[in-house]
């Protein structure tokens, strides 16, 4: 089964929301610069095991705030799988389609979007065995 493990919220002014949700909720925010991603700003919500990243409480989960973009204007949730291009596959089968496709993070995993048959961006993530 395939769990929620991430949510991104698109920004139209990073610096804006980053002080809305620290302020607010207390989140903490950290960007990361990467090829894959370019700027991209973590948000812990809950504390995580320091070896695994996983976060601690069990069904909590963090996220990260990047630029709004055209493929990705609203809130964007992650589900985990085993292997990205099988799952993307199921998607296309099931009726969705492809928005964006496999992307390597260096260390950790892949992500790819795609967009189920209401309309809906939703992310796919693969954990680096």
């Amino acid at each position: 089964m395939g769990k929620v493990v991430h949510f991104e919220i698109p920004t139209d002014d990073i610096a804006r929301a980053k002080e809305f949700y620290g302020s607010v909720f207390g989140w903490q925010l950290q960007d990361m610069q990467g090829e894959a991603m370019g700027l991209y700003t973590i948000a812990m919500t809950t504390p995580v095991d320091q070896e695994t990243q996983v976060p601690t409480e069990p069904g909590a989960i963090n996220g990260g705030l990047m630029k709004r973009a055209a493929d990705t204007p609203s809130p964007v949730i992650t589900i985990e799988v085993d292997g990205i291009d099988d799952a993307l596959k199921q998607v296309e089968a099931g009726g969705g389609s492809t928005v964006q496709t496999r992307t390597e993070i260096p260390g950790m995993g892949a992500f790819a979007y795609f967009k189920d048959p209401e309309g809906n961006v939703l992310g796919l993530w693969e954990t680096v065995p």
